[in-house]
């Protein structure tokens, strides 16, 4: 039982000092925003439109940046992201995704920066680039409705 409480209170042991994932416009209601997660689980999102409210009008379009969060993630989705990521093989990965001769979807750009300094940059046009990083984006993406953001003061 020891074992396991200690076990517990050791950090989280990753490849990655930053994870950078941002959302793009597309020509309707796609959430947009910008999220940084880091090695001890506290994320920030910089969230612009549609990640915590619903658009269903034109008007939505002219209220007021939703503002900028911050959370600490759990433990069970900060251990899938990380899974997840690690069964990306990122550094194999093409940094352009997408078929640019189809309008109207939006781009996702994850940047991963590892321990070593290097820096996996991905951009995705229309967020299809294979399986898994459809899968990732869709995981990032819920972060918004499964955990638990608070409002910064001033932003």
């Amino acid at each position: 039982m020891l074992i396991l409480l200690s076990s517990c209170a050791t950090p989280n042991k990753t490849n990655y000092s930053k994870i950078e994932y941002e959302a793009g416009a597309c020509f309707g209601f796609c959430p947009i925003f910008k999220m940084t997660i880091n090695p001890d689980k506290t994320a920030i999102i910089d969230a612009e439109r549609f990640t915590f409210y619903e658009g269903n009008s034109k008007a939505d379009f002219s209220k007021p940046k939703e503002g900028t969060f911050k959370t600490t993630l759990d433990q069970e989705s900060f251990d899938k992201l990380i899974e997840m990521l690690d069964s990306l093989n990122l550094k194999s990965l093409k940094n352009d995704y997408g078929d640019r001769n189809i309008t109207d979807l939006p781009t996702s750009y994850l940047t991963v920066t590892f321990n070593d300094h290097s820096v996996k940059q991905v951009e995705d046009y229309g967020k299809n680039g294979n399986e898994d990083l459809s899968r990732l984006y869709l995981f990032i993406e819920s972060l918004t409705k499964t955990q638990t953001w608070t409002k910064l003061k001033g932003h």
